[in-house]
């Protein structure tokens, strides 16, 4: 069984996810802590559940999804693994920063990239595979990933509750992004269920029904 453990950081909030199985490994997903306080919440529950982070996976670089890197890679060692597609936006961070926030702000400096992924890649952690899906829109190097064994898919800044990513930032295209849900999300099994960036899970059927983009 995958253990789904959701934390609703910064002020954006974003949903960081740490999921792990009963082999206790691990991998943290969109770690977006503008605070040292959000991350030691997310770090005590690693801690306290004996976990074993082997992966610091990115669904996409915009700032409010990586804020938290430093922090991670700072107490784990762990690089984070994302688009190489997003690259701009991850040396970018200060700008993106002004855009929505005062410049200069405050924040740990972001590691080293690890290994980029691609479509189609397989990520491995305990007894769990996560399936990377490129859902090009919301960035150029937007990723979901998908969990088969538990038909659940993380999906990032691409697809909402009732919902789907912005496409106005640049490298948005709002063609692109319907285009990636219809070919790679919606042909799901309907029963998937989805967790987001940002707001409450849904599942695949209800998207699919009830989103008025699709």
């Amino acid at each position: 069984m995958l253990n789904v453990k959701t934390f609703p950081v910064n002020p954006l909030e974003v949903n960081c996810y740490v999921i792990s199985d009963t082999t206790k490994e691990a991998c943290i997903i969109d770690c977006g802590c503008f605070h040292q306080e959000e991350w030691e919440v997310i770090k005590q529950h690693i801690i306290s559940e004996g976990l074993i982070v082997k992966h610091l996976l990115n669904t996409h670089f915009h700032f409010d999804h990586i804020f938290g890197l430093g922090y991670v890679y700072e107490d784990f060692q762990l690089q984070p693994e994302g688009s190489d597609s997003d690259i701009f936006l991850y040396e970018d961070l200060e700008q993106q920063i002004s855009h929505f926030l005062i410049p200069n702000f405050p924040h740990k400096p972001l590691p080293p990239l690890g290994t980029p992924l691609h479509h189609n890649d397989i990520i491995s952690f305990g007894n769990h595979t996560l399936k990377v899906i490129a859902t090009s829109g919301h960035t150029p190097g937007g990723l979901c990933f998908y969990c088969q064994e538990e038909n659940c898919l993380f999906s990032g800044d691409t697809l909402f509750c009732g919902s789907i990513g912005r496409t106005d930032l640049p490298g948005g295209d709002y063609s692109q992004i319907i285009k990636s849900i219809t070919l790679h999300l919606t042909t799901l099994p309907p029963e998937t269920k989805v967790y987001p960036g940002h707001g409450p899970a849904t599942t695949i059927e209800r998207e699919t029904k009830y989103n008025s983009y699709l």
